[in-house]
């Protein structure tokens, strides 16, 4: 079987550097695991000492993850980041203290599960910024807090926003100003404190870094920029951060000199992703690993080798041009790979790739 291979001490010290910057820019944060899956035995890793228990807390958009996450250290504090099914609100009050909420019937289920428990369950309300993904418009902003801030099992702990996650909308001052400016208001008008401003992701971090952002903000949802060393604000390398803290091994199944051209009449039935490389006419060594689109998207994997070019991909096998020349590679040997974020993401989840972690 192919294998992810997971470093967890690199994963440990982006931890502690985003810690760092936080503490100098007096922010808090929360660890976004969902690129892991719920693989207990990596959660494990980078725990040690008790690590997720020191950050503000851990989120998910998965409540399964987060089952999984408490089975390991019931002590975490976690926050589920999708806005809940009113069906999973028991689930979600359960094991989720905070949630990010865009919708009043759905506080209100979280309540009332929340008082059978005898449980405060905390909240942050969404604001719509441009994104258009979950967040309350933001001209209701003020009206919908006066709706939950007086249920009995309910804690209005902050606002937040989502940006860069489906149009790829920009972070910018002006636009997370007004999240400050709606936390003034509710402030001076209901008096109720707000702790937390959720200004986004690890899109933001290099405004924060740069001391762009608005005074206020001062909480951070982080997944990417720890466990791949990224910033999606310009997918490059965030600070110094370590990159190579996940490689994947993909097994040589197959390894012969064939044309660069096929056989044949191409019709439609073709299931599988062919990549026009304007291969040099004659034959070449292809190589076919034991991975396929059901395990992860090719183009989210980058070979380390230089020389290793992809040329197509089925449901469970992918095919790579080595060259004229194979070298010492033969069948039974691997390829490596650096996958991204989503790369990531897609091997955890896969059954059929085995995670080793060191």
């Amino acid at each position: 079987m192919s294998t992810l291979r997971i470093n967890s001490q690199k994963i440990l010290d982006n931890m502690s550097k985003i810690d760092a910057l936080m503490e100098q820019n007096g922010s808090k944060w929360s660890l976004v695991l969902k690129v892991l899956g719920g693989n207990k035995k990596v959660i494990t890793a980078i725990n040690k000492g008790k690590k997720l228990k020191c950050l503000h807390s851990v989120a998910d958009s998965r409540l399964s993850n987060l089952e999984a996450l408490k089975t390991v250290d019931p002590e975490v504090t976690t926050m589920y980041i999708k806005p809940p099914l009113l069906k999973l609100a028991a689930r979600v009050v359960k094991n989720a203290d905070i949630s990010l909420n865009s919708s009043k019937k759905t506080i209100q289920a979280l309540n009332r599960e929340a008082k059978k428990i005898n449980k405060i369950h905390k909240v942050i309300i969404m604001i719509e910024l441009g994104e258009l993904r979950e967040g309350i418009l933001r001209e209701n902003t003020v009206d919908f807090y006066s709706k939950i801030f007086k249920l009995s099992n309910i804690q209005v702990i902050g606002l937040g926003t989502n940006l860069g996650c489906m149009y790829g909308i920009e972070p910018t001052y002006d636009k997370l100003m007004q999240l400050c400016i709606y936390k003034e208001l509710i402030q001076a008008k209901f008096k109720k404190k707000l702790d937390l401003i959720s200004g986004g992701s690890s899109i933001t971090l290099p405004m924060l870094k740069n001391k762009s952002l608005p005074v206020g903000v001062n909480h951070y949802r982080i997944g990417e920029a720890v466990f791949i060393g990224m910033s999606p604000f310009d997918n490059k390398k965030f600070m110094n951060l370590s990159t190579d803290t996940f490689t994947f091994y993909a097994s040589v199944i197959e390894l012969e000199k064939k044309d660069s051209v096929p056989d044949g009449v191409i019709g439609d039935a073709g299931v599988g992703h062919i990549v026009d490389e304007n291969e040099e006419a004659g034959q070449h060594y292809r190589a076919i690993l034991d991975f396929g689109t059901i395990d992860v998207n090719a183009s989210d994997l980058t070979p380390i080798e230089k020389s290793v070019k992809f040329v197509g991909t089925s449901s469970d096998m992918t095919v790579y041009n080595i060259g004229k020349k194979k070298g010492e590679l033969t069948v039974g040997d691997t390829i490596r790979f650096k996958p991204n974020y989503m790369g990531v993401a897609r091997l955890m989840m896969s059954n059929f790739v085995t995670k080793e972690v060191k």
